[in-house]
């Protein structure tokens, strides 16, 4: 069994694979405090119990973090959990898995993950779109090579940070409209920031595409995804556990490598 873990800027996930498919998925807030590392040790031990994991069945470890305060609490607390070295997502992994990953200490983690499992899944160029805290757009290439990255705020963040800075704006569920024009305080931030980045997601994988080649497929992943349901004719697919996929074969690699 292998054990993945994602650490992003809101949420950390923890999945377990049993060698055909996740097992679990657990999903924790994203704990900046003094008290992270006792946090995490406490929730984990108390899922492991609760799902009746066997911590003798885990044969590797794999870490992704954009949260570089967390990475060492976070592998203390794995490696004691379950007993196995934690391998970490970075510059010296890709250079075992001989990844070239231009710029590799700036890039997240997270996106070379997914950039890694796009290509490793549809052995083809690509653009992932990941809608998380930041939306981002990772291009990568017919030999798997990341050639760039688009980021804006994501969703949510745009949001909180309309919701936070404007007196009389609520913040709003995320209740994709029919109509852009609104008819309410709450239909009226729904239709501007979610048809808004509806269009901003068309408009930059057509500018993208301009640039290195229609042929390149759109990949969504996220939580938020499945939000922006007039994208799907878009995408050439939605997968929820792209990130995580990442780290799996990743971690597979390095084994065959080993």
């Amino acid at each position: 069994m292998i054990i993945a873990v994602d650490i992003g800027n809101s949420n950390v996930v923890v999945g377990a694979h049993n060698g055909a498919e996740w097992q679990h998925f657990w999903r924790l807030p994203t704990n900046k405090s003094e008290e992270a590392r006792a946090f995490y040790d406490v929730e984990i031990r108390n899922l492991i119990f609760e799902h009746g994991l066997d911590k003798a069945e885990v044969t590797g470890i794999i870490l992704s973090t954009v949260v570089p305060v967390l990475k060492e609490g976070m592998v203390e607390v794995l490696q004691r959990l379950f007993g196995k070295n934690v391998e970490v997502v970075g510059p010296k992994l890709y250079e075992r898995l001989d990844y070239k990953v231009p710029r590799p200490y700036e890039i997240g983690t997270d996106l070379v993950s997914n950039a890694y499992a796009a290509f490793k899944q549809f052995k083809t160029a690509c653009i992932v779109i990941d809608f998380g805290t930041a939306l981002t757009f990772t291009t990568v290439d017919h030999t798997g090579y990341i050639l760039g990255v688009a980021i804006a705020p994501g969703i949510k963040t745009a949001m909180k940070a309309l919701s936070a800075n404007t007196a009389q704006l609520p913040e709003i569920p995320l209740e994709l409209p029919e109509s852009v024009i609104g008819m309410h305080t709450t239909h009226a931030m729904q239709a501007g920031i979610l048809w808004g980045y509806v269009g901003m997601a068309k408009e930059l994988i057509a500018k993208i595409r301009k640039e290195v080649g229609e042929d390149y497929i759109a990949v969504a992943t996220g939580g938020l995804s499945f939000v922006m349901t007039p994208l799907k004719e878009v995408f050439h697919t939605i997968d929820a556990e792209l990130t995580l996929n990442g780290l799996k074969y990743m971690l597979e690699d390095l084994k065959v490598e080993n």
